[in-house]
């Protein structure tokens, strides 16, 4: 029988196997963790059921048409066709696949928080410094080894409390915080710092914190679970409050 620190240690080690994988082409393009690579896959899925659905109606009422007139003719054909065309070039685009708004995230229910935290994280990134996406990508693997430990904790547990608002509060909090920032600011050095820089310690720190979440979920430490939040850390400090003010 293996003991919690084994456990725990493979799991990590399967996390940084899983990151040199995707880094070598084996994560969907796009996708920072395979939870929101999973959600994305199943909402094509359900445009592709859609479209066929929409396909197999137009047959048939060509079908059917045709039964009753006596054949469709070469007009009958080219409109169904042209129907088949419209209907797979509208639903094979819509509807899109939503990000989860800022407010959803600290309410999901810990099963879906780590598909959904990683979603919105991936329509941020744009807006973040190249540093800062570097670690958007690391903290999305995190997030995938964190996930598996969420999978078997209960909803009311404590614990999952804390993971929820580390992974659906703080984290989005602190990325939303530096996207409200004018551009033209987000270099600007405040108090000896810049908001790039700021974003870029904080989300190293909650990178950390999530991987020693990870190892203590592993190792079954649930009741001695204790995630050091450290608001004016995560959230950057006076220095972007400042900013916030005088812009």
């Amino acid at each position: 029988m293996s003991s919690p620190s084994h456990d725990s240690d493979r799991i990590l080690r399967q996390a940084r196997q899983s990151l040199q994988h995707q880094r070598a082409g084996g994560r969907r393009a796009g996708s920072i963790g395979r939870r929101s690579a999973a959600l994305k896959r199943d909402h094509a899925f359900r445009k592709l059921v859609r479209v066929l659905l929409a396909i197999s109606v137009i047959v048939m009422g060509a079908m059917i048409a045709g039964l009753i007139v006596d054949g469709i003719g070469w007009g009958g054909i080219i409109v169904t066709l042209l129907a088949m065309i419209v209907a797979v070039g509208v639903l094979g685009v819509f509807p899109r696949l939503p990000s989860p708004s800022l407010e959803s995230l600290g309410k999901a229910d810990v099963k879906s928080l780590v598909g959904r935290t990683e979603l919105w994280l991936e329509s941020q990134r744009p807006a973040l410094p190249a540093p800062a996406v570097q670690l958007v990508d690391q903290i999305g693997l995190q997030l995938d080894a964190l996930g598996l430990q969420l999978d078997g904790l209960d909803e009311q547990a404590p614990a999952a409390q804390e993971v929820r608002k580390l992974v659906g509060e703080h984290l989005p909090e602190l990325v939303s915080t530096y996207t409200s920032i004018p551009r033209h600011l987000r270099t600007e050095p405040r108090a000896g710092t810049t908001p790039d820089q700021q974003l870029t310690d904080s989300l190293g720190k909650i990178s950390t914190e999530i991987d020693s979440v990870t190892r203590q979920l592993a190792s079954g430490a649930i009741d001695n679970l204790a995630i050091r939040t450290r608001y004016l850390d995560y959230k950057y400090g006076d220095a972007l409050d400042q900013t916030e003010t005088n812009t």
